[in-house]
């Protein structure tokens, strides 16, 4: 990690719910420009790590640390640097169109008023709405809202991205644009992304590192490669067998 600055930071990270540990010493680091995924199972803790991160959410112990600035005491500047997307989204207007929530949200982000129209138009484009941002919210299709849901986290232009199963309800056509935009974002651009999903091809398409979570825990973390390697499997091996293999015994 000695060649990038650090974006992203967690120290021994706890998490309990009504006494249950939901996250165990979750301890890890991400690069700037760096794509880090993580791979488990639904109640693997990683939705409840995005959200601690996202300051929606507060350790039990431990700290985390965005572009160094901790979460729990300083959450206001936290989130100025983060662009997050949670794939069950509530918080757009029904009434108004895709144009004008980003619109609305461009405004509370104190966008120029004079870049505004276009960077929403470029990202509008960019999630395969290009053509429907003039149509009401309340009349999109799942996946069109989630891609209206991938332009907002995107507007403000943050330096970090948290994505949470980004393109889960995304056609076919429309996920493959919103994968080569994060992949643009991070190599063009140098943003940090952190994407937590189901699609283990996905991820391991995307992301330059892995971290696989299991029972609250990271059980491993490298490279697609890597992880191979440390489970014997061969490289042809997908993701599935290196989440069976980490997670024998249990």
């Amino acid at each position: 990690m000695s060649a990038k600055k650090k974006a992203i930071e967690c120290l021994s990270l706890h998490k309990t719910f009504g006494g249950k540990p939901v996250l165990e010493d979750i301890s890890f680091e991400v690069g700037e420009g760096t794509v880090l995924g993580l791979v488990g199972p639904n109640g693997a803790g990683k939705t409840t790590l995005l959200k601690i991160l996202a300051t929606l959410v507060l350790p039990s112990t431990g700290k985390a640390l965005i572009c160094g600035r901790d979460v729990t005491v300083n959450p206001i500047q936290v989130k100025k640097r983060l662009g997050i997307v949670f794939s069950e989204e509530r918080s757009f207007y029904w009434r108004l169109t895709g144009f004008q929530n980003l619109r609305f949200f461009a405004s509370l982000h104190n966008l120029n008023r004079k870049d505004r129209a276009a960077r929403i138009n470029e990202l509008l484009e960019a999630v395969g709405l290009g053509e429907k941002g003039h149509v009401r919210f309340r009349e999109y299709s799942s996946g069109m809202k989630q891609a209206l849901g991938i332009a907002r986290g995107m507007l403000h232009d943050p330096p970090i991205l948290l994505l949470d199963e980004p393109t889960r309800s995304l056609s076919p056509d429309i996920a493959g644009k919103v994968r080569k935009l994060i992949r643009d974002k991070a190599e063009e651009e140098g943003k940090t992304v952190l994407i937590a999903s189901h699609n283990l091809k996905e991820v391991e398409h995307l992301a330059d590192r892995i971290a696989v979570i299991h029972q609250g825990s990271v059980r491993a973390i490298g490279t697609a490669q890597a992880l191979k390697g440390q489970c014997g499997l061969s490289q042809s091996s997908d993701l599935e067998m290196v989440f069976e293999s980490l997670s024998i015994g249990d």
